[in-house]
């Protein structure tokens, strides 16, 4: 059966830019709390998602923490194929919504878990104010590079077009 024949399918295939970047955002923010997780809360013991009462629900909440990370990466992943497999996928926008999602998660971890919502600290007993300086500039550093990834994808798309030949 030629692609054309499959039921909800066209003969060419549209990338969709928007939704590429928004699974790949998914998937990033899935791999950042899945380092966060791994490394800061499990090989490092610095602290755990929450860390506002017993270490048993400390523990707790940070089974709750990667089992989301897992569903959000599953989900993902399921998202990426159904792109791929409908030939939609447009490579450009999913390395600037990886980037995106990695420096979104862990700015919001930065500031509004760590500052704002105090539900944990990067590390206990030490100033953490280079910790937390660290934490947000490489945060920022990484939204920085996904926002540039996407004016670039955006850009090459415009170009691509051509001006004035009609095509969205």
């Amino acid at each position: 059966m030629t692609r054309a024949a499959r039921p909800g399918t066209s003969a060419v295939a549209r990338p969709e830019p928007r939704r590429t970047a928004a699974v790949c955002a998914l998937i990033g923010a899935a791999v950042m709390a899945a380092v966060d997780e791994i490394v800061f809360h499990q090989i490092l013991g610095w602290h755990h998602f929450y860390d506002r009462s017993t270490t048993g629900v400390g523990l707790l909440s940070d089974g709750l923490l990667h089992s989301a990370e897992l569903l959000a990466l599953v989900a993902g992943f399921f998202l990426h194929a159904d792109l791929r497999r409908r030939g939609s996928l447009d490579r450009a926008h999913a390395w600037a919504g990886f980037f995106l999602g990695l420096g979104a998660f862990q700015l919001f971890d930065g500031i509004v878990d760590h500052k704002l919502l105090r539900v944990h600290q990067i590390r206990y007993g030490v100033d953490v104010t280079p910790y937390d300086w660290a934490w947000n500039i490489a945060g920022l550093v990484l939204l920085l590079v996904g926002a540039g990834l996407a004016l670039r994808a955006r850009a090459r798309k415009g170009a691509a077009r051509g001006p004035g030949d009609g095509t969205p």
